[in-house]
């Protein structure tokens, strides 16, 4: 427990919460919210994809949202900074990928081994070596790649939505050159509904129903945990977690908990091996989301995340009404807000990139993420913090520090 960074405090957190909530940090905990519940499609089509039945990748969704809303709860609280948790993307479309190969619960067992893991990453305090033999300019290029699809995506819907798009895009900018008080968000996500209600948005196929996560016992296998536990186990720790840190810290914050991040997803992964999810880890795009300029002053952004938890755990029973909403919507509708939300973060991500040391590496863990590749089925993000720390490793030799026995993450 030595090594697991020291927070703020729980006792004082309600407290501080009613007293650091403003526009700014509640637009942008709304909208990290709404774009964390709407990553539930990529679960779905995930589990449709891989042949998976709907009533499991409904189940699936609303651990996700439950599980990750209580320690999305009180990680920011307890540290005062926006550390939104979530699960690992790459993890889920893992997961998916190998239940009809391995069986869901040898695929769970291996999730508690991979959350074991992590586990004891964090409570060794390991992940000052691994931020070292990942630095800085390499997690942000594999940060600024994985974003500049949020990016891509703001603005494609120029091509076949022209109105709307220019409607809402446009929105955000009138706002915060003309309506300063009013946080820029808050403005595009009304301009934005208030169009779609007024073209015609078919909302006759929205339903009501209330679920909530059940219990499953996990069960072990070697074939599981090679082909999959051990991958997720080395994406949470070698990706995830300094995917999180390195936003943190590229918004203006000094240090961040990547010793506890780790630990903590790891105890929250292994939760959720008991109810059909994957993993528990920090959230990148909603931490860029929360941790932004658009969340307000420094120490008031933490507010977004706790927001992002609380909408999570209110919305996980009712996800299945939720999801037929956010069907109802053009997909261009969250796209665009999200884009919008990251716009700054993903800049702060290129500059960090291409602006220091390791600037061969950082471009190689750009151009990776970038790709999409998969290798022995491990997504890009992955591969791009892997061969850019390796690449920068052969030729930018000079510019590690392994002179230090301790680093500060």
């Amino acid at each position: 427990m030595k090594h697991l960074e020291k927070g703020v405090g729980l006792l004082s957190a309600p407290r501080a919460f009613a007293r650091d909530l403003n526009a700014d940090n509640l637009s942008a905990g709304l909208v990290a919210g709404i774009f964390g519940l709407s990553a539930g499609i990529i679960h779905i089509s995930a589990g449709t994809a891989a042949g998976l039945p709907q009533e499991f990748t409904l189940l699936w969704v609303i651990s996700y949202l439950m599980i990750n809303g209580l320690f999305g709860l009180f990680v920011p609280a307890y540290y005062r900074l926006p550390l939104p948790m979530a699960n690992s993307i790459p993890g889920a479309l893992l997961f998916a990928a190998i239940i009809p190969i391995v069986g869901l619960n040898e695929a769970l067992g291996a999730t508690l081994m991979a959350g074991a893991i992590s586990l004891v990453v964090g409570l060794a305090g390991w992940m000052s070596l691994v931020m070292r033999l990942i630095p800085m300019p390499i997690v942000m290029g594999m940060v600024a790649g994985i974003l500049l699809k949020f990016g891509i995506n703001m603005v494609t819907p120029l091509e076949n939505a022209m109105l709307p798009a220019m409607v809402m895009i446009l929105s955000f900018f009138f706002a915060a050159r003309f309506l300063r008080p009013v946080p820029p968000l808050v403005v595009t996500l009304v301009v934005g509904v208030v169009y779609m209600a007024m073209s015609g948005a078919d909302f006759s196929s929205v339903e009501f129903s209330v679920r909530f996560p059940e219990f499953i016992m996990p069960a072990f296998s070697l074939d599981a945990f090679l082909a999959y536990g051990l991958p997720l186990a080395l994406i949470l720790v070698g990706m995830e977690t300094p995917a999180g840190v390195g936003l943190v810290k590229g918004m203006g914050f000094k240090s961040a908990p990547a010793n506890a991040i780790t630990a903590v997803g790891g105890i929250g992964t292994m939760v959720s091996a008991f109810f059909n999810l994957h993993s528990t880890c920090i959230a990148a795009p909603m931490t860029g989301i929360c941790s932004g300029p658009e969340a307000g002053s420094h120490d008031k952004r933490w507010v977004a995340a706790v927001i992002v938890g609380i909408i999570f755990i209110v919305a996980a029973p009712f996800y299945g009404f939720v999801f037929s909403l956010i069907e109802a919507m053009p997909s261009y509708f969250i796209s665009i807000i999200a884009g919008l939300a990251l716009l700054r973060v993903i800049g702060s991500a290129m500059h960090m990139t291409f602006s220091g040391k390791h600037e061969v590496g950082a471009m190689f863990s750009f151009l990776i993420a970038v790709s999409g590749l998969q290798i022995f089925g491990i997504g890009s993000s992955f591969w791009a913090l892997v061969l850019g720390a390796a690449i920068s490793m052969l030729v930018e030799f000079r510019d590690f520090d392994f002179s230090r026995t301790k680093a500060t993450v």
